[in-house]
């Protein structure tokens, strides 16, 4: 219930129907009939993807992240649906969608034996019609028992969540400047060796069950990624 009180306030933000700051709790209560507590999850779930500041004695005022002249993309809000600084609408071609075994990287990577059989996605991402991400993504099958491919062409995250309710609660993400390889290139019609922005993640869903991994090179320019820290000794 929370999570998706969570969505619907970051969605009231994006649509500009919450501006500058949140309304007060008692409100938000009234608006979306449920207890404080619930109230709060949710407000502390939005706190916690970077997209509200807390102003003590005065309410949640709402972030702005933006930078001149730059694309900002907040990554620490992946795991709310339709969340402020989010790239929406993504169009996809598929390059490959298919079921392999894992290798001894790959079953490092999940904690799985070799030969654990994965999904696995590589796609082209497009946004506003110019090039956004090329996306490498591997799902257990263990976990994930079937991938529509109706779902690979569009967002394989929403799809998850509506059949299997599972999504992001955690995850592990390394950010690195990488040089392309040679098939990475050819597909992006890029040159090989050229150095582009990528993220690997490790995604958890409840219980801390590890069920997916990606590696991500972003070609969209003037894209900046935003990610929010919380300094625990002051809270």
């Amino acid at each position: 219930m929370y999570r998706d009180i969570a969505t619907s306030i970051v969605k009231a933000i994006r649509d500009g129907i919450f501006v500058t700051k949140l309304p007060t709790e008692a409100q938000l209560m009234e608006r979306y009939s449920v207890s404080r507590n619930t109230i709060r999850k949710a407000i502390d779930l939005v706190y916690q993807q970077g997209l509200l500041r807390r102003v003590q004695g005065s309410g949640y005022f709402i972030t702005k992240i933006q930078l001149r002249h730059k694309t900002v993309v907040n990554l620490s809000a992946r795991s709310i649906q339709g969340g402020e600084n989010q790239p929406h609408n993504l169009k996809s071609k598929v390059v490959t969608f298919d079921t392999i075994e894992a290798d001894e990287k790959l079953g490092q990577q999940f904690g799985v034996p070799v030969g654990e059989e994965l999904y696995r996605v590589i796609r082209l991402r497009y946004w506003h019609e110019k090039l956004y991400s090329l996306e490498r993504s591997y799902y257990l099958r263990s976990v994930i028992h079937f991938i529509s491919v109706e779902a690979v062409n569009s967002s394989i995250f929403e799809y998850l969540e509506e059949v299997y309710g599972i999504r992001v609660a955690n995850s592990d993400d390394y950010l690195s400047l990488t040089e392309l390889s040679t098939e990475d290139a050819s597909i992006m019609t890029e040159e090989a060796g050229k150095a582009f922005l990528t993220l690997d993640s490790s995604n958890y869903y409840k219980n801390n069950g590890l069920f997916n991994f990606s590696h991500t090179v972003f070609a969209y320019p003037e894209l900046a990624l935003y990610f929010h820290t919380t300094n625990l000794a002051n809270n």
